[in-house]
């Protein structure tokens, strides 16, 4: 589960990207006593060179756990599918802020009851998201480019990340910062400490043989690492 702190909870969202789809409801279920996150990547093909699930999957899915999703549209047009995803089980949508329409798309989100989240590229500036913290709930830098699982971590997002969790403990704002990509033990002690508190696990969790001590590791990596920091 998320592990309290003095900010925001850190916790670990395990992506069912990595999971095999052939037994889903299964590998969720092994993951499930090291968080209360899951992380669900909808790909549409266009804004991402790959094709992921729908809203069906996440109907079917929601039927068998009580997490929380964190539903991640990578998507040329979200605002055609809000309603759907919500509709199916969604608790939480991210939408990128490079599609544009960024202020009525978290308009839809909230008069939807989602919790509304923002991405970022990794080459997207800090300056393109700031006008909008102090309307989100969840940030979400992405530490690789996103379309595909397995890829390896892109330090440079990570003065974003510090420039992210500034810019939110400065004004007060209550706001989740999610690292997403190439996410494992050792990547996570660099995010932990740049300010990020979720962090999307997907191969290095479901792609391990033991899922849910790979999660716990993870989790476990970025408190120990924290809790020493005078920070």
């Amino acid at each position: 589960m998320a592990t309290s702190t003095p900010d925001q909870a850190l916790r670990v969202a395990p992506s069912i990207l990595s999971a095999d789809f052939g037994t889903l409801a299964e590998a969720v279920d092994l993951v499930t006593p090291a968080t209360d996150w899951l992380h669900v990547d909808v790909m549409d093909g266009h804004f991402v060179p790959n094709l992921s699930l729908g809203p069906p999957v996440v109907s079917s899915l929601r039927k068998h756990t009580d997490l929380f999703f964190d539903t991640h549209l990578m998507l040329t047009d979200p605002a055609r599918y809000l309603e759907p995803f919500r509709n199916a089980g969604a608790d939480g949508c991210t939408v990128h802020v490079e599609v544009g329409h960024t202020a009525e798309l978290i308009a839809q989100m909230r008069d939807l009851g989602l919790r509304v989240g923002l991405a970022a590229n990794p080459d997207t500036p800090f300056e393109a998201v700031a006008p909008f913290l102090d309307q989100i709930d969840l940030l979400v830098c992405m530490t690789v480019f996103p379309g595909f699982g397995g890829q390896s971590f892109i330090a440079d997002v990570l003065p974003k990340v510090v420039e992210v969790r500034r810019a939110a403990t400065e004004a007060g704002l209550s706001l989740d910062v999610e690292v997403d990509g190439g996410i494992d033990a050792d990547t996570v002690v660099e995010a932990a400490h740049a300010g990020a508190n979720v962090f999307v696990a997907g191969s290095a969790v479901f792609g391990r043989s033991h899922p849910l001590a790979a999660a716990e590791e993870i989790l476990r990596a970025a408190v120990d690492s924290l809790a020493g920091d005078p920070s």
